[in-house]
């Protein structure tokens, strides 16, 4: 940014110090939201914990850990919502939140689990609205440790694992295979680039040019998700069939970060969420000036990547952006920093007298035009 200036109440000028393709695209991220300045001044560290909005619901009350209670705006510039009160309830286990539906607690229920989605889809004062997400669950490797330095080490692995079972077990149907860390909804995906399927052969093969016939003893890191659990069991399964004895290690959230930034992992579980700009879906991710903390946890370094992901910033064309984007995602996808396991679908449970809800693509539902009849 070289500066903003609000031009009158309603319009503001940005202007950068050099061209920024993916900028409106940015702008329209709940992260480029305007603040109000006083408020802001006023808490400051606190900010935070002061919530003024200007959006469709006002700010009445929150409970820590539990609930936010919101009331519907008269002065919101696109009208006043349908539904005058708003409760978010915070309910972190699956099937709790599956329950609070069933028995009516509850309207709408984001994030249904897997196990959770055929009873909301057989119920028939429910209904579940399901779509694939613009976000990626990935295998990561770190690229500067042996024997993960070695490019036939990783395409091997990616080789032994076979993703369709893990769609069925882990997901139960609701995710699709990858072949890019780039989801099919977001602009710039190359559907062209290179999807792995299970060749044990193939595997066995690329991890004896490693020099590694016997294959090798490692460590899988993750944090406690059900999910990633179960993902992790699965891999370790399917990579004893070509000689990996992987070792899984569950770490509570904050730590597991924390290994990650400081690069002790050997190979680990994660997953990212964009919005819809390539930009998004890959800078941070695998460029080189973001190792560790800053996104690139496989700690991938390649100047034709870090080339392109800056040529692609400066470009305002969507179509040479693209083909930058297309060409990233082909190097990706053969030298393999990391293997997108799935994309997984979003999803959410209602009543069946809610109507106006639609699943937004980067999970931020909009209420404005629900109602309840």
């Amino acid at each position: 940014m070289d500066k903003i200036v609000a031009l009158d109440d309603y319009t503001i000028q940005i202007t950068t110090k050099q061209p920024f393709g993916p900028l409106v695209n940015y702008l329209a991220h709940k992260g480029a939201s305007i603040l109000d300045e006083e408020t802001v001044t006023a808490a400051g560290q606190d900010y935070a914990q002061h919530p003024v909005g200007t959006g469709p619901y006002e700010f009445v009350s929150w409970r820590s850990g539990d609930r936010i209670t919101l009331k519907a705006n008269p002065n919101y510039f696109g009208g006043k919502p349908l539904t005058e009160n708003v409760i978010f309830r915070v309910i972190t286990e699956g099937t709790n939140r599956t329950i609070a539906l069933e028995t009516k607690e509850v309207d709408i229920a984001y994030e249904i689990d897997p196990i959770d989605l055929q009873f909301v889809k057989g119920n028939s004062n429910l209904v579940l609205m399901e779509q694939p997400a613009i976000n990626i669950n990935y295998l990561g490797f770190n690229t500067k440790k042996a024997p993960f330095d070695k490019e036939e080490v990783r395409q091997a692995i990616a080789y032994a694992i076979d993703v369709p079972s893990i769609i069925q077990a882990v997901f139960l149907g609701s995710a699709t295979s990858s072949n890019s860390p780039v989801a099919p909804g977001v602009p710039g995906y190359n559907p062209n680039a290179k999807e792995y399927k299970q060749n044990i052969e193939k595997a066995k093969e690329l991890l004896a040019k490693a020099g590694f016939p016997n294959g090798f003893k490692a460590k899988i890191s993750l944090n406690d998700t059900g999910v990633r659990k179960n993902i992790a069991v699965i891999l370790q399964d399917q990579l004893k069939q070509i000689g990996i004895d992987l070792e899984v290690e569950i770490i509570e959230w904050g730590s597991y970060l924390d290994k990650l930034a400081r690069g002790e992992q050997d190979m680990f579980l994660l997953g990212w969420s964009s919005s819809p700009d390539c930009d998004s879906a890959l800078y941070a991710l695998f460029h080189s000036k973001h190792h560790g903390s800053g996104g690139n946890r496989t700690y991938y370094t390649n100047p034709r990547i870090d080339e392109l992901l800056d040529l692609a910033r400066a470009s305002t064309n969507q179509e040479e952006r693209n083909k930058y984007y297309g060409e990233i995602q082909d190097i990706i996808q053969e030298e393999l920093p990391m293997f997108v396991l799935v994309n997984p679908f979003d999803n959410a449970g209602m009543q069946n007298n809610i109507k106006g809800f639609y699943l937004d693509l980067e999970s931020e539902h909009r209420l404005l035009n629900v109602s309840k009849e």
